[in-house]
């Protein structure tokens, strides 16, 4: 296994398994790339990937050598390497194929910023839920204060 922050290579079926399995609970963006030891472009591309893990932390990378796990790329409809796939609880949600370092970075930014923002959303809901229920406390605190209080205003008599 790799260190976090960094591309966790998959070799066996039960590693990507287990990889997917936590990206499915843990609802974070998987980036895998699928490659092959002996394509140039795939080695060129490797260091990229690398410093997109590194800046990346609330995203997964993994790599998944073609010749080793077939069945995984064949599962996956992986014809050509380098390809990158974008899963979100287990659904591709966007694909990159070759070694395109531009369109590799602007696709981990927006899907990480599309990420986040869900958690954002999730807990800017969490805060008006709570903050609405304070709110509705202490209006209730005030006007069952208000009732209890009586007045000491003199009434007119005629």
């Amino acid at each position: 296994m790799a260190e976090e922050n960094q591309v966790i290579h998959c070799n066996t079926t039960e590693a990507w398994e287990e990889q997917l399995h936590k990206g499915n609970e843990n609802k974070k963006l998987l980036v895998v790339d699928f490659t092959a030891w002996s394509y140039g472009p795939c080695q060129l591309i490797a260091p990229i990937l690398a410093e997109l893990a590194k800046k990346n932390p609330e995203v997964t990378f993994l790599k998944v050598y073609v010749d080793e796990l077939k069945t995984v790329s064949e599962k996956w409809g992986v014809d050509a390497v380098p390809t990158f796939l974008f899963l979100k609880q287990g659904k591709v949600v966007d694909k990159v194929v070759g070694a395109k370092k531009d369109e590799l970075w602007t696709k981990v930014e927006k899907h990480a910023a599309d990420a986040s923002s869900i958690d954002d959303t999730s807990r800017t809901g969490a805060t008006a839920i709570a903050t609405a229920t304070a709110s509705e406390s202490a209006t209730a605190t005030a006007t069952g204060t208000a009732a209890a209080t009586p007045t000491n205003t003199p009434t007119a008599t005629a």
